[in-house]
């Protein structure tokens, strides 16, 4: 998957991938307003194209939270992005709860390899 045009809850994931509605991907995920996208780590462009329809991020750091770097919490912070970091698993379960209460917010999540319902 290149790009799906929307915004769908996560079934499962682990694999090295994710499974949401009738799609699938391998490999790390991008969630913004507009959509679902391959991400590339670190590349944090298009949360900066859109964070005026953003008021939260969630950043899913793999298999285990891991601290961003110094200069990824200052990029936020010049952005006023909202962000919270987390292991991949807690990411994608409050990306659901968050995304049925119609929260405004994007994600990216690092892909985990051990599968998870």
């Amino acid at each position: 998957m290149k790009f799906l045009p929307q915004v769908l809850p996560i079934t499962s994931f682990g694999d090295g991938g994710f499974r949401f509605g009738s799609h699938s991907h391998l490999g790390s995920l991008l969630v913004l307003p507009s959509g679902m996208r391959a991400w590339v780590e670190d590349d944090y462009s298009g949360l900066i194209a859109e964070k005026t329809e953003i008021d939260f991020v969630l950043l899913g750091t793999g298999a285990e939270m891991k601290r961003p770097s110094r200069k990824l919490i200052e990029l936020f912070a010049r952005e006023s992005l909202n962000v919270d970091f987390m292991s991949t698993s807690s990411a994608v379960h409050t990306y659901n709860v968050m995304l049925a209460e119609g929260r405004r917010l994007a994600a990216a999540f690092v892909a985990v390899d051990k599968a998870v319902p």
